[in-house]
């Protein structure tokens, strides 16, 4: 039996190659820590307790401040994550659908100006979405729909990148071949896009879908602009209206209202995780690219 033996230089490549994705695991880990460390604490505890920022306190207040999250101004707390929900839902859905028709069309579809209109997607891709926020306020408050649901939905169902990754997985996943098949079988372009394209596709529909519904949950910007009723608000306007009023009110009150603002923000990245884990099993592509090579 021989065995390999790896080289010197090689080894230590590994160790420091390891030890630096350790660092990145440990960054991104503190703050989600002190989220959960600091939600477990009372107003006491976060301000001036004894055991640090990054370890429990004595008193265990989670479930106490849980309370007090639900029922703090009637419960505003659970209209805000419905909202959330409804948005992202929504949006993430609609933006998702939008992506999945262009995409296909862009990369199994010769029509007249199909270069033009693909640049000219890659070139919104380019800009920043916060910048579209205050020309996308004007076109709404013109058609008399800011201050509403619709403020929100709306926009939220332009994805340029999501159209041009689609774009990208099925001019590669779907192949001529296939669809061509099913032309000849007698398959319409509906049936073929549903029963042939569509499954092939999956994987990255599923990557669109979660990454439109992360971006319009986590979405700050625009809804801050398009609401003025506080009960329309999305979570994350929510938890920034609080975090106003116990900047402005630390001393009176305001301590107590930051154990809601951490509390709320741990679960408000709950849904997120259950939708991660509930749909990575679906982030299995490629299968059927090169079956008939």
């Amino acid at each position: 039996m021989t065995t390999v033996r790896i080289p010197q230089a090689r080894k230590r490549r590994n160790v420091v190659a390891h030890l630096f994705l350790g660092l990145l695991v440990v960054y991104f880990l503190v703050p989600l820590w002190f989220l959960i460390v600091a939600s477990t604490k009372d107003a006491h505890g976060l301000f001036a307790g004894s055991a640090g920022a990054l370890w429990f306190d004595k008193t265990f207040a989670f479930f106490g401040n849980l309370g007090g999250l639900f029922t703090y101004s009637d419960g505003i707390y659970l209209r805000w994550m419905g909202n959330s929900l409804l948005y992202a839902v929504s949006g993430g859905l609609g933006a998702t659908v939008l992506a999945i028709l262009a995409g296909y069309g862009f990369a199994k579809y010769r029509f007249r100006g199909r270069n033009l209109s693909f640049a000219i997607l890659l070139g919104s891709v380019m800009v920043p979405l916060t910048a579209l926020v205050i020309p996308t306020f004007v076109l709404l408050s013109g058609l008399g729909l800011t201050d509403t649901i619709w403020a929100v939905i709306l926009p939220s169902l332009l994805n340029p990148f999501g159209v041009y990754l689609m774009r990208v997985y099925a001019a590669d996943a779907v192949p001529d071949e296939l669809l061509d098949a099913a032309r000849v079988d007698g398959a319409g372009e509906f049936r073929t896009f549903f029963q042939v394209a569509l499954p092939l596709m999956r994987p990255a529909v599923v990557t669109v879908l979660l990454l439109s519904i992360v971006g319009t949950w986590n979405n700050y910007f625009l809804p801050l602009a398009m609401l003025s009723n506080t009960n329309l608000f999305p979570i994350t306007v929510g938890i920034g209206l609080w975090e106003g009023i116990a900047s402005s009110n630390n001393g009176g009150g305001g301590q107590s209202l930051w154990s809601l603002i951490i509390i709320g923000s741990l679960l408000s990245i709950v849904p997120l995780v259950i939708a991660f884990l509930s749909l990575q099993k679906y982030w299995q592509g490629g299968l059927a690219i090169g079956s008939l090579k």
